[in-house]
């Protein structure tokens, strides 16, 4: 098993599991404990609650 480098262990360090982040925030840690030396991508899934049934309650957009 590989062991875990200083800085891997200072970036968890930082990050406090307990605690829900707004997104600004959210992405400012992201960018601040960056794990890889390239530029990183991050995804995101939304839970919408959406009832596809009914015609209201309709994405009608979305970004990529």
């Amino acid at each position: 098993m590989a062991t875990v480098s200083k800085r891997h262990k200072a970036l968890r360090a930082e990050i406090d599991r307990s605690k829900s982040y707004p997104v600004s925030g959210a992405l400012e840690l992201v960018k601040k404990t960056a794990t890889a030396k390239f530029d990183e991508s991050v995804d995101v899934a939304v839970n919408l609650g959406i009832d596809a049934k009914k015609s209201d309650q309709q994405v009608r957009g979305s970004i990529v």
